[in-house]
């Protein structure tokens, strides 16, 4: 019999169209593995919510594997040790996974070869984007780093490579390596049990992420009109299907791409978008932690470390008690289900960097702790967007005006559900209501004129 093949697994949480998989399963009997490596990232190991996404997308997972009386070998600490301890154990001659490019996956595959050593092999495979990062270029042979020619170039492209069916058979290996048991990883909250929104909010697992693609291929023609409309919410919810490798965005490409709507020109730059923060995080790795463009800190930001009433500010934005109702509905439905609708989830950054002129990283550190599509690259490269301070941004000048956008894009009933304290009141008023009529609900933080003068002035500070 051929050796075992051990597949790693990390955000490539499937069964069809996982080329690791695919090769392992052609070349011996599978070892599926995941390892839980908290201390690797950092200040971005897995946040409370994606814990609770990780924790049902592997139980779905290996029940896939199981109907194919297979498993899942679950592992916690440093990934290259303990991959190459279990390939020692069961003598395997491979290790296959698909690329990862954020900084500390990178790092963890040189230190996974180096430890197999010469007699072992480290395959790695493209698998969770359209292309891989890095490979679509200008004309010079350099990696892009603004999103439109990045995305044109992109289009020309397409389609993306064939979709890969599941293995039609998966080998097991004589014996088993020992593996964990998922409820005693904790990754579930228990005291209290915050995670019953989350619960409710979303289906996980491959099946699930296949379900919501044919609901969306009936639904994607309205998307250039509709994903606006919080209250309507015509939007994919895909988001964390893609991020934890449920369905892949080749999947996603081929389902649709016969389509001829508006919608779905819309959706496809949106999921090339995907790519382009990938791109962006292969060029500069610290990008979700460092601003790419130079100015004075210490002039535009307000500092929640250096004083009570700042730091106040962020937990009212984090509370979803800033006296806005757009900004609170957001706000609170990221806290109850771990996402929130793609409109306002821009309403609410920026209300932080310019409305409270709180630092972004501030903002992208809460939104990974509570996004269930918390994605290193995605949230990075958004906020940077949003404060106007990335390779390819919003100029900070532009800034987004909560209350009129709250009427534009007719958030009433969304803030209904979310914002209870003020379900009774009329369309007329939700959006701003007056002092007489905010009940419970506080007064705003600031006004927005206000708010917005106060920003321009600090951010023409912070260039001289």
């Amino acid at each position: 019999m051929s050796s075992p093949q051990i597949v790693w697994l990390r955000r490539d949480l499937r069964m069809a169209d996982q080329p690791a998989l695919h090769a392992a399963a052609q070349a011996g009997p599978v070892i599926p593995v995941y390892v839980l490596d908290d201390e690797r990232a950092g200040d971005h190991a897995y946040g409370g919510a994606s814990k609770v996404w990780l924790h049902y997308s592997l139980e779905s997972l290996g029940k896939s594997f199981g109907s194919r009386r297979s498993q899942i070998v679950l592992r916690k600490g440093d990934a290259p040790q303990v991959l190459a301890a279990i390939a020692d154990e069961v003598g395997a001659g491979c290790i296959h996974a698909i690329r990862h490019y954020e900084p500390w996956w990178k790092e963890a595959e040189d230190e996974l070869r180096d430890a197999l050593g010469e007699d072992r092999h480290l395959c790695l495979y493209d698998g969770n984007y359209l292309l891989p990062p890095g490979s679509v270029t200008t004309g010079s042979g350099d990696p892009y780093k603004i999103y439109t020619p990045f995305s044109k170039s992109m289009l020309e492209c397409m389609p993306p490579r064939d979709v890969l069916g599941e293995p039609e058979t998966i080998s097991s290996p004589d014996t088993w390596p020992d593996s964990d048991k998922l409820e005693d990883w904790d990754l579930l909250p228990t005291k209290p049990d915050w995670a019953g929104g989350i619960r409710e909010f979303w289906e996980f697992g491959e099946a699930a992420a296949h379900e919501r693609l044919d609901w969306w291929a009936d639904e994607v023609a309205n998307y250039d009109e509709g994903r606006n409309l919080p209250s309507k919410d015509i939007t994919s919810r895909l988001s964390p299907h893609l991020h934890w490798g449920e369905i892949s965005p080749a999947q996603v490409w081929h389902k649709l791409k016969d389509k001829r709507s508006d919608g779905w020109k819309t959706f496809a730059k949106e999921v090339i978008w995907r790519d382009y923060a990938q791109n962006v995080i292969d060029q500069f790795p610290d990008y979700p932690r460092d601003s790419y463009r130079d100015y004075d800190e210490r002039t535009l930001w307000r500092n929640p470390n250096a004083g009570h009433l700042i730091e106040e500010d962020l937990e009212c934005w984090q509370r979803g008690m800033t006296g806005y109702p757009i900004v609170d509905a957001g706000m609170r439905q990221l806290w109850q289900t771990g996402w929130i609708h793609n409109r306002v989830r821009m309403i609410c950054a920026s209300f932080l960097v310019k409305h409270l002129l709180i630092n972004w990283r501030h903002g992208e550190q809460w939104y990974w702790d509570c996004l269930v599509d918390a994605d290193y690259g995605n949230n990075g490269v958004n906020w940077q967007w949003i404060s106007g301070t990335g390779v390819d941004s919003n100029m900070f000048s532009r800034i987004m005006a909560p209350l009129s956008q709250s009427e534009k894009f007719d958030a009433a009933d969304y803030i209904r559900e979310y914002v209870p304290e003020l379900a009774d009141l009329g369309d007329d008023c939700i959006h701003d209501p007056p002092d007489d009529k905010r009940g419970d609900y506080p007064v705003k933080m600031i006004g927005h004129k206000e708010a917005r003068e106060r920003a321009l002035e600090a951010y023409q500070a912070s260039k001289t």
